[in-house]
């Protein structure tokens, strides 16, 4: 969450947008989007000249000695955030207009590129010299804040409250998932580097921006140090669907900014039959809609023959089996309603998962993880796709706490389940781990399948589920331990009371004596 002096800049860069003429909040943000993506560009850009330099690799840099922007060569090193903050406000607005802006927008490897359709017709707005001097400034502030921080999550809190600054945000369903929970999902599925990854309701990209900083931190040299494997991860590994052009824009710069060549961020209705994807994937995360109905003539037809219904919700689940390869697996967030719906199409979708693929956990979240934007009761649920059934007991977990409050202010608190998901979570389904052996050994620390219904996670057997109609919820499964609390007799109470009673008269006594 952001708080404090940062919170502080930020609201001051807001105001300098309004003093400025500019107050569309969906305009201010594109605008300050762009000049961070500017900023980044630079800063990514020399961080990662000095990682080639110490793996001994070959790199050319964006900014090279001459640029091509139209028909002019220029020097690169102005287009630099370094080099044109420090120049006058005429000559910044000139250079951002007419060299930088173009600069961005021609990004990612031509008219073709995936980045260059959504920045294509983007438009430099801020209206004068004087304004965009001041935001420049005010950015750099923020930025000198940022680095204090020292948070590496601090730039997704920075986005998230931004977008918290739209007040149709939560209406609309673009409200952002909490970094830690989608750290938390990237961290329980574990990518390797020969995954191809989809979010098909991508947003600003966040989960395939961690998915992205998860393979860094632990294949990076796997990665770099063999070109398949490198190209594969700049250029096929990530892909990202939406229907919001801006979300799209500013998904496909977070993408590059965290150094990602060609990230395949397109604009498209995931359900209808302009998605051709069909096993394609070896991993899908996904916060998808939930909110409101389609009609059923624009959804794709094989989608609707496992799960007739208009719920975005449901219609996803049965798009992630669709686009999921054969021994793919998916994480994705759903409400509490398709856990134990009981419509016809709640209880299909939850069948297909169940007997047709291999369900392996349900995490019940508490009703406070997207405050302030909703209150609805969330669960995570992780499968994979066989086709042929595989669902032999499947794992819940009650997660009460994320380490933040559950109120509006969401600030931080010493409860926090998450870590004890992932340990207990790894400790039965790990993927293989480098140098520490084939699998987490089971009996070192956690022994999930021994936990009884009333610990905070256990095994439910396939045939407990089917019984009680495919239904997903912890409550449906978990028992409550009632301890029972021993009260002295009434006796005991009164003789207590007549004890005090004789105390109290004899204070009494004693204060009217010493007047």
């Amino acid at each position: 969450m952001i708080t404090g002096e940062l919170k502080n800049r930020i609201d001051g860069l807001w105001d300098t947008f309004a003093a400025g003429g500019l107050v569309n909040p969906l305009d201010v943000i594109e605008q300050i989007t762009y000049l961070m993506f500017i900023h980044d560009l630079d800063t990514t850009d020399n961080l990662r000249a000095k990682e080639s330099a110490m793996l001994g690799l070959p790199y050319k840099s964006i900014f090279a000695d001459e640029i091509e922007v139209g028909e002019r060569k220029i020097d690169g090193k102005q287009l630099k955030w370094s080099v044109f903050h420090d120049f006058d406000a005429g000559r910044m607005y000139a250079i951002m207009q007419e060299w930088v802006f173009p600069f961005i927008k021609n990004l990612g490897g031509g008219k073709d590129s995936a980045y260059s359709k959504y920045m294509g017709d983007a438009i430099f707005k801020l209206p004068t010299p004087l304004l965009l001097s001041k935001v420049v400034d005010c950015l750099d502030q923020i930025y000198d804040q940022m680095e204090k921080v020292k948070d590496s999550d601090i730039r997704g809190d920075v986005y998230e409250y931004l977008l918290s600054k739209i007040a149709q945000s939560g209406l609309n369903g673009q409200f952002r998932t909490p970094r830690h929970i989608i750290k938390m999902m990237v961290e329980l599925m574990q990518p390797k580097p020969n995954f191809t990854i989809c979010d098909p309701a991508c947003g600003t990209a966040g989960f395939l921006v961690a998915s992205e900083e998860y393979l860094m931190a632990n294949h990076k040299q796997e990665i770099f140090f063999d070109r398949v494997k490198k190209d594969h991860f700049l250029n096929h590994m990530f892909y990202g669907y939406d229907m919001d052009r801006t979300m799209l824009r500013i998904g496909a710069m977070n993408m590059m900014t965290h150094g990602v060549d060609a990230p395949y961020i397109e604009y498209r209705d995931s359900l209808s039959d302009q998605n051709p994807d069909k096993e394609k994937f070896d991993l899908i995360l996904a916060n998808p809609p939930f909110k409101g109905s389609l009609d059923a003539d624009t959804v794709s037809a094989d989608i609707l023959k496992v799960c007739k219904t208009k719920k975005t919700e449901l219609l996803f689940l049965a798009l992630f089996l669709r686009m999921l390869k054969v021994g793919g697996r998916c994480a994705c967030i759903v409400p509490d309603g398709v856990l134990f719906g009981s419509s016809t199409a709640h209880k299909a979708i939850r069948k297909e998962l169940v007997e047709g693929n291999r369900l392996e956990a349900v995490i019940s979240m508490p009703s406070g993880v997207f405050k302030p934007y909703a209150g609805v009761s969330t669960g995570i649920l992780i499968f994979t796709k066989t086709n042929h059934g595989g669902t032999d007991k499947v794992w819940f977990y009650d997660m009460t706490a994320d380490g933040f409050s559950l109120d509006d202010k969401r600030t931080e608190i010493k409860e926090n389940d998450i870590p004890d998901i992932i340990a207990r979570f790894r400790s039965f389904n790990s993927l293989p781990l480098e140098g520490k052996g084939d699998r987490v050994a089971v009996d070192e620390v956690y022994n999930e399948y021994e936990n009884p219904r009333t610990a905070k996670s256990f095994f439910v057997p396939k045939s407990e589920i089917v019984e009680n109609g495919y239904d997903l919820s912890i409550n449906k499964y978990k028992k409550t331990e009632y301890k029972p609390v021993e009260y002295p007799s009434t006796q005991e109470i009164l003789t207590d009371l007549r004890e005090l009673e004789m105390q109290i008269t004899a204070g009494l006594a004693e204060l009217e004596g010493m007047i």
